[in-house]
């Protein structure tokens, strides 16, 4: 696979300054990732935390591991539809026993907490209908019960929680590296191209329409918190077909490059006063509420050992920095 290069200006690096990697969910689409990963990879930049969401959370997994971008193309032209989804009637949802073997082969069977980058999938529980930032448990299975699209994956048990993916309410999660302590936040939209209208009035197309844009809604998050926002072009690709992998990898590199001294400038600054209050958010109180740096709105989040439960929408609060 042949990759565009462009050099790129050296810069001094701020240690004290914590940046944030947050991956968006679209299916195959997420094939993109890996191309965003070469471009950090050749400007030699490392992120202090990722969030992933659906494939997101699959292709962060990855990127938290360590795991160089070969290696990643290696697994990725390997992956068949039929090894994902193991269903073959239609409207039957799939078990995830495929999207888990994948990860199991690909990192082993290992926790969360394991991985040597601080990584985070995105989950909603259906018994709650909470939104969930996992921080310990099983990866496979919390990568899975990400990625298990409600009517195309079974629902994941895990623990007490029955998880499904995480773009039912947030699917970009900007927010939440910031919540684990970021500063700054770069998140990639592989599914850019998601809402779309129509000009019928007829049901089927008026409630596909509906749900695009309830899709939409999900993805404000990414672009309210995050300071770069890579966006690929990946609108002439299925979301649902692995086709045309290579070639989504390559856009992911070019839109990820054309981004790059924005990137690079966030790995400059200096940390924020303002930011998310971890200790408060982590508290044992199980509903501390912080104002938003935006004055947007007060939410509510509460804590789960080291995994946050999301209310509606993680918050900041003034903190003074040494």
């Amino acid at each position: 696979m042949r990759f565009f290069r462009r050099k790129q200006k050296e810069f001094k690096r701020n240690k004290n300054v914590k940046i944030g990697l947050a991956l968006g969910g679209g299916a195959t689409r997420g094939f993109a990732h890996i191309g965003a990963f070469k471009a950090f990879e050749e400007a030699g930049i490392e992120f202090d935390f990722v969030a992933g969401t659906s494939a997101g959370s699959l292709a962060g997994a990855m990127y938290a591991s360590g795991m160089k971008v070969d290696d990643m193309i290696n697994i990725a032209s390997n992956i068949r539809e039929k090894d994902i989804k193991l269903s073959k009637i239609v409207f039957v949802p799939s078990k995830t026993d495929g999207i888990e073997n994948l990860v199991k082969s690909a990192l082993g069977d290992i926790d969360i907490q394991d991985l040597p980058i601080p990584f985070s999938p995105i989950v909603v529980d259906l018994k709650s209908t909470e939104e969930i930032a996992l921080r310990r448990g099983n990866l496979a299975k919390a990568i899975a019960g990400s990625c298990a699209i409600p009517g195309v994956f079974v629902p994941v048990e895990f623990e007490d929680k029955l998880l499904a993916d995480g773009g039912l309410q947030n699917t970009i999660p900007a927010d939440i590296p910031k919540l684990f302590g970021c500063d700054y936040v770069v998140a990639i939209d592989v599914n850019s191209t998601r809402a779309y209208g129509t000009n019928s009035s007829k049901v089927l197309d008026v409630m596909g329409a509906s749900i695009r844009i309830l899709m939409k809604s999900n993805a404000i998050k990414g672009y309210v918190y995050s300071e770069v926002m890579v966006t690929p072009d990946l609108k002439r690709f299925k979301s649902t077909s692995v086709d045309g992998m290579a070639e989504m990898i390559e856009e992911g590199y070019k839109a990820t490059l054309a981004k790059m001294p924005e990137i690079l400038e966030l790995f400059t600054r200096k940390p924020l006063k303002k930011k998310y209050k971890k200790g408060k958010v982590f508290a044992s109180k199980q509903n501390e509420v912080i104002s938003n740096e935006f004055d947007v709105r007060l939410v509510q989040v509460k804590a789960s050992g080291e995994s946050a439960i999301i209310k509606e929408e993680s918050e900041v609060t003034e903190e003074n920095n040494n």
